[in-house]
């Protein structure tokens, strides 16, 4: 049976549309429009801004403002690397930001390392500094290490030995290690009216180029004790413990040569800070030892009549006795707490009075100390000492 729809059917509809027809407000599609093109411009306009922000902070990593500080010396050693490097020259101020200085120097085809001293401007343009850093230096090294605790004698004395441009006695001249003399370059840390650098120059290994002269020697290890003395917190001192820079300083030199051990640091910074509170003298044997002849019998080095003889006055050495390394420079600002009242060393004091370590004596061969609160203690210390052969 056949149906007729042709007379049901609506004349202008397609006879095969299957989906029903949409109808679009132009005005709200306009809109729509508009907004999203809104939208698009806002975005871009934030991108650009983000990207401009970041060129010019990008920029100031790169060429910092200002011009550039007087030309300092910068050492590559054998062992570094563009990381090891690009850290130091933002630690010694050479540098802004380390992380875009290693994305230059990538963008730029890498740096060849080349161990030598070069003559850097502070806070020149990275291109520049990254050039200089490419022209390996024409400098014989010489690599040469200062135990810590060494004094600038011994200090002088190995730099006379092992580099030929630095003279033994001009170089205790230029560090005013000799009597009249006052010293070519100044600490940071270093009283108005102390010439020695001793205690100011930090034991470490150098590399000496072949044509450095004392002075230049002598501001190079300056330098990283201040950096080193910043980075312990020395400056802060007199919020600390209470003494200046070089008080403490002065202490870390004795912590040096009397530690054997580094758990013994801390214990000996207590006893010298308790024995300075109480106005006792140090009696510390290793100050009877600067500038005497280690040859004399203790006792007769006990006698000599000496600034430096911590047995016959109260207070500290006029001057550091020794260069210390970043141990004892950290003992000397953090010494270690007085023993508890539970302590063993504790239970003899019955009146009353504080327990506080106040004496130590070498126990063992292999250089530990032992501790006292009292007198007596250390009597019985000392004795045990003696029957063990350490002392």
């Amino acid at each position: 049976m056949n149906h007729d729809l042709s007379s049901t059917e609506d004349p202008d509809q397609d006879p095969y549309q299957v989906l029903p027809t949409i109808y679009v407000n132009k005005r709200f599609s306009q809109t729509l429009i508009n907004r999203v093109a809104l939208l698009t411009v806002s975005v871009l306009a934030l991108v650009a801004v983000i990207y401009g922000g970041y060129q010019f902070w990008y920029l100031r990593q790169v060429n910092p403002s200002g011009d550039p500080a007087a030309a300092e010396i910068f050492t590559i050693t054998e062992t570094d690397d563009l990381l090891t490097i690009s850290k130091r020259l933002e630690q010694e101020g050479f540098i802004v930001n380390d992380s875009v200085f290693r994305s230059y120097v990538s963008s730029k085809g890498g740096l060849e390392v080349a161990a030598g001293f070069y003559t850097v401007k502070p806070l020149d343009h990275v291109g520049n500094i990254l050039r200089i850093l490419r022209t390996p230096p024409n400098e014989t090294l010489t690599k040469i290490t200062f135990p810590e605790g060494f004094t600038l004698a011994q200090m002088a004395q190995r730099l006379g030995d092992e580099v030929k441009s630095v003279n033994e006695s001009d170089f205790l001249l230029k560090t005013g290690d000799t009597p009249a003399e006052i010293s070519a370059v100044r600490s940071v840390y270093q009283p108005e009216s102390i010439t020695s650098l001793e205690g100011l120059l930090f034991p470490d290994t150098y590399l000496i180029n072949g044509d450095q002269t004392a002075t230049q020697v002598a501001q190079q290890m300056l330098k990283l004790m201040e950096r080193v003395g910043r980075q312990e917190g020395l400056d802060d001192s007199m919020n600390a413990v209470g003494l200046t820079p070089y008080e403490v300083l002065t202490i870390a030199s004795i912590i040096e040569r009397e530690a054997k051990v580094p758990e013994d640091r801390a214990k000996i910074s207590r006893v010298i800070y308790n024995r300075l509170s109480l106005g006792m003298p140090l009696e510390i044997d290793a100050t009877l030892f600067y500038k005497q002849n280690t040859d004399l019998p203790f006792l007769e080095l006990k006698a000599i009549d000496s600034p430096y003889n911590s047995y016959l006055y109260t207070g500290l050495p006029p001057t550091p006795i020794s260069n210390p390394g970043r141990a004892a420079i950290n003992a000397a600002l953090n010494p270690a707490p007085n023993p508890s009242s539970g302590d063993p060393i504790c239970r003899e004091i019955t009146d009353g009075s504080p327990c506080s370590y106040l004496y130590y004596v070498l126990s063992d061969k292999d250089g530990h100390h032992v501790f006292a609160a009292t007198l007596a203690q250390h009597q019985i210390n000392v004795q045990a000492a003696i029957v063990a052969g350490v002392l």
